[in-house]
């Protein structure tokens, strides 16, 4: 195993690196907190990550979309007059200034300057919190408006084309590898209820009704870094999935994951619904951010998107279930089906409130 200390002495650092300790709750990359010793100056601190190519096969890619979008974002927040140290990743180079290096083991490594002075939230604690992180997604479509989308690499092809998700899931249910099918014909009736759904959002943007956006595609509360004095919005973080998508992508999910009463895969589904409070004040951070910027039908879809993200979800939590708990790691027999059942139980919640939905995004619309 490659040593982490000795990894951060390739990078081109601001002192001597002293100390590479474990940090984070990330389950994906391997993350370390690098401190470096300077003389007569107080410690810098860096973030180092090994990349787990298992989950993203192209690396090359991955960081090419990543190098590209700080490097704009890093642009747009000096033209502003912000800090680019706090206000966004930045990279920091190795010292014959790539982006990112492999190591003899072929893992691939990358380093950032480390956000002082500001803490991340793994569930939502306080409304505020999720309107402040509304706020920085919001934020970050407007920085990115003028990237040319298109040119990003899409790390994970198809992530967010619920039609080919649909297709997935039908010949998981045809296959039935386990004989599982038979014990979840409501869940698969209820998918099959919504298929036109799941081709709307994709119909769309192949028509060139709704444009195409840098989207980050894991817009949890969990990767936004917020002041720990004002709360207020520092950065966002965990560019990984950074493609080209839909800016309802990123609303949606959010909404999925921020606004439901229940945990994500909260077995008494008395408990799941969507909370129209916690909904508004994401809509009214977001909004309050890009709104100007959004297509008249962004705006006419956004909260269609909630919807339609929640679904994509539960189909993928099911078709998981049908092959067998493949993809989704699992922590009891039929977690996954609980998951399932708790996303579908809020898209029917979501389905009843979206005359309410749609109001209050018009009302914070202007």
């Amino acid at each position: 195993m490659i040593d982490a200390l000795n990894m951060a002495k390739r990078f081109a650092l601001d002192g001597e690196p002293v100390d590479a300790k474990p940090y984070g709750c990330g389950h994906i990359n391997d993350t370390y907190c690098v401190c470096c010793h300077r003389e007569g100056k107080p410690q810098r601190r860096y973030i180092l990550q090994r990349v787990n190519n298992n989950v993203f096969k192209n690396v090359p890619e991955l960081m090419d979309n990543m190098i590209r979008v700080t490097a704009f974002l890093k642009d747009r927040v000096v033209e502003a007059g912000g800090d680019p140290d706090r206000e966004c990743l930045q990279l920091v180079p190795d010292r014959s200034g790539a982006m990112f290096l492999q190591d003899e083991e072929g893992g691939f490594w990358r380093c950032f300057i480390f956000i002082e002075n500001a803490v991340t939230f793994q569930t939502v604690e306080k409304p505020e919190h999720f309107y402040y992180s509304a706020c920085a997604f919001g934020r970050f479509q407007r920085l990115l408006a003028d990237f040319p989308a298109a040119t990003l690499y899409e790390v994970i092809p198809h992530f967010h084309d619920t039609a080919s998700r649909y297709r997935d899931f039908e010949q998981a249910v045809k296959q039935d590898v386990l004989g599982r099918a038979k014990e979840v014909q409501a869940e698969i009736a209820f998918v099959r209820d919504r298929e036109a759904d799941t081709r709307v959002l994709v119909d769309l943007l192949a028509a060139g009704r709704l444009p195409l956006r840098v989207t980050h595609n894991d817009t949890k509360l969990n990767n936004v870094m917020l002041d720990d004095v004002t709360g207020k919005p520092v950065a966002v973080i965990d560019l990984d999935t950074v493609m080209p998508g839909l800016s309802l992508y990123d609303f949606g999910d959010s909404i999925r994951f921020g606004a439901s009463t229940a945990a994500e895969d909260e077995p008494d589904l008395s408990k799941a619904s969507c909370d129209l409070g916690l909904f508004e004040e994401y809509a009214k951070g977001f909004l309050g951010e890009c709104g100007d910027m959004l297509t008249r039908e962004e705006i006419e879809y956004l909260a269609f998107g909630a919807k339609i993200m929640t679904l994509e979800c539960g189909m993928r939590f099911l078709t998981d279930y049908l092959q067998g708990d493949t993809y989704f790691k699992i922590h009891r027999p039929g977690h996954n089906l609980d998951r399932c059942r708790t996303q579908f139980k809020l898209v029917a919640d979501m389905e009843k409130k979206m005359d309410q939905m749609r109001a209050i995004v018009a009302r914070y619309a202007g």
